[in-house]
C-alpha cells in the first residue's frame, strides 16, 4: 500500500513539493522510450530502455536503487503515459523486493492486462490472475483500490494468493490512478468514479472463464467505500462485498477544521486541480513493520503528492453520504479492519457492522494491526487476513 492511501490528508514523507503546473522544474533526456506507451510487458532479455522524464520534487531517494532509478522515479507522472513508463521501469525491481508478498508466489497463475476504453473516452487499466490451468473457478472477486493507489505493486501478491485458492481475481485503476488515464490523483466526481467500477466489472463479468459465476467486491480503504456505493446502485449484482479497513466515514480528527473545510470547498470551485489541502503524515501509522513500511517507498506511480482540493471535497461528501446510507447495505458483508488503526476508524466498521441491513454480516477485528493490515504487518497477520478472506468466499460460492 502507497504512503498516499494513508490518508486523505497526509502529506508526501521527506518532500519539498511546490505547486506546480503541467511543466516540470527541471528536464532530463537519457535516451528516448518507444512511442508505444502501452507496451507494459519486455519479453525476456530485452533491453531496458529509459525514457524521457521531468524531476517534479526533491522525493527521498528510494534505498537500494541506481540514481539514474531514482530519477526516474521522481518525473512528472501527472500523465498516464509517464506512469507507464515508470512502471516498466521498476517492474523487475519491485518483483524481488523482500516482502512475503512477493517471496515466493504460487506458480502457475495466469495473469492478463490490457486496456479498455470507458464511457468518457479514457483507457483503463484492468488485470486478470487465473488460478493455473486445470484448476476450477469458484467465482470472480473484483478488486476495488483505494486513494493514490494501483492494482499493479502490493495487490499482485494479494491477487496471486487469492487466484491459487481457486479465484478468478480481476482489478482496475480509477481514472487519474495507477496505469489508468486522467490527471494524476484528481477526483473531479466521485460518483463518476463509481459509475466506472460498475461499467468495467460489467464488463468483465461477461469474460467466459466466469460467466454465470458467483461475483463478489474487495474493495480497500477508500476503495471499500466505492465498493459500498457500487453495491447500493446494483443490489442484485453481487453476491458478497469483502471491506478491509474501509473509508466509509472519515474520522474527525483526520479532517480538515471546519472553518478550513468552508475555505476549501470555496476554493476547489476557483482551481479544482490545484494541490493545497493540508495532509497529516500518518505512515508509522499505516503500516506497522517498519521494514515494509520502507518498501511501500517503490510503489512509484502512487500518488503522493498533496490532495488536489476537488478531489478532497468529493471524498469528504462521498463518506458523509455513505453514513447516511449504510442502514440499505443489503449484502452478505465481510468486514477486515486492524484494532489500533488510527487512519480509518474501527469504530466506524463496527457502525457498519450495527446499521447494515444485510443478515449475513461479519467483523472481523485484528488486535494491534494498523490500517494496511494486508500489506503492512507482520507475515503471519498477513496470511492470517488472506485465509479469512479466501474462507469466507469459499464459503459463500454456491453456483447459481
Amino acid at each position: 500500500m502507497p504512503h498516499c492511501l494513508i490518508s486523505t490528508f497526509r502529506p508526501p514523507l521527506h518532500c519539498t513539493f511546490h505547486i506546480t503546473n503541467d511543466s516540470g522544474l527541471s528536464t532530463l533526456r537519457p535516451k528516448p522510450f518507444p512511442k508505444d506507451s502501452n507496451s507494459l510487458i519486455l519479453p525476456t532479455g530485452a533491453t531496458r530502455v529509459l525514457p524521457d522524464f521531468k524531476i517534479m520534487a526533491k522525493k527521498k531517494a528510494i534505498e537500494g536503487v541506481s540514481d539514474q532509478m531514482n530519477a526516474i522515479a521522481s518525473q512528472n507522472l501527472d500523465h498516464a503515459p509517464a506512469r507507464r513508463r515508470v512502471r516498466l521501469a521498476f517492474t523487475q525491481v519491485q518483483e524481488q523486493l523482500d516482502h512475503v508478498l512477493f517471496k515466493m508466489p504460487p506458480t502457475g497463475i495466469r495473469t492478463e492486462e490490457w486496456f479498455e476504453m470507458n464511457s468518457k473516452g479514457q483507457e483503463i487499466f484492468c488485470k486478470s490472475w487465473l488460478p493455473r490451468p486445470g484448476v476450477r473457478i469458484k467465482a470472480a472477486v473484483c478488486f476495488v483500490h483505494g486513494y493514490g493507489d494501483t492494482c499493479t505493486f502490493f495487490f499482485e501478491g494479494i491477487a496471486k494468493r487469492i487466484a491459487a485458492a481457486g479465484y478468478g481475481v480481476y482489478a482496475i485503476d480509477h481514472p487519474g490512478f495507477g496505469l489508468s488515464e486522467g490527471l494524476h490523483g484528481y477526483v473531479p466526481n466521485f460518483n463518476d468514479m463509481v459509475d466506472n467500477v460498475i461499467e468495467q466489472y460489467t464488463k468483465i463479468k461477461g469474460r467466459p472463464e466466469v460467466r454465470g459465476m458467483p461475483r463478489f467486491l474487495l474493495g480497500q480503504s477508500m476503495g471499500g467505500a466505492v465498493a459500498l456505493k457500487v453495491h447500493l446502485k446494483e443490489q442484485r449484482e453481487w453476491d458478497g462485498v469483502i471491506l478491509v479497513a474501509p473509508m466509509c466515514k472519515i474520522a474527525e480528527e483526520m479532517k480538515p477544521p471546519e472553518p478550513l473545510q468552508k475555505v476549501l470547498i470555496f476554493l476547489s470551485r476557483l482551481m479544482p486541480k490545484a494541490k493545497l489541502v493540508p495532509q497529516k503524515d500518518l505512515a508509522e501509522l499505516a503500516l506497522r513493520d517498519p521494514h515494509k513500511r520502507k518498501l511501500a517507498d517503490y510503489n512509484v506511480i502512487s500518488y503522493s503528492d498533496q490532495t488536489r482540493l476537488k478531489t478532497a471535497v468529493e471524498l469528504l461528501n462521498a463518506t458523509n453520504e455513505l453514513e447516511s446510507q449504510v442502514e440499505k447495505v443489503s449484502s452478505p458483508l465481510l468486514i477486515l479492519h486492524g484494532a489500533a488503526d488510527k487512519v480509518t476508524d474501527p469504530n466506524i466498521s463496527k457502525f457498519l457492522y450495527e446499521k447494515a441491513a444485510s443478515k449475513d454480516k461479519t467483523l472481523k477485528l485484528y488486535d494491534g494491526s494498523y490500517h494496511c493490515i494486508l500489506e503492512g504487518e507482520s507475515d503471519e497477520r498477513i496470511f492470517e487476513v488472506l485465509d479469512d478472506i479466501t474462507a469466507w468466499l469459499d464459503s459463500h460460492c454456491t453456483v447459481r
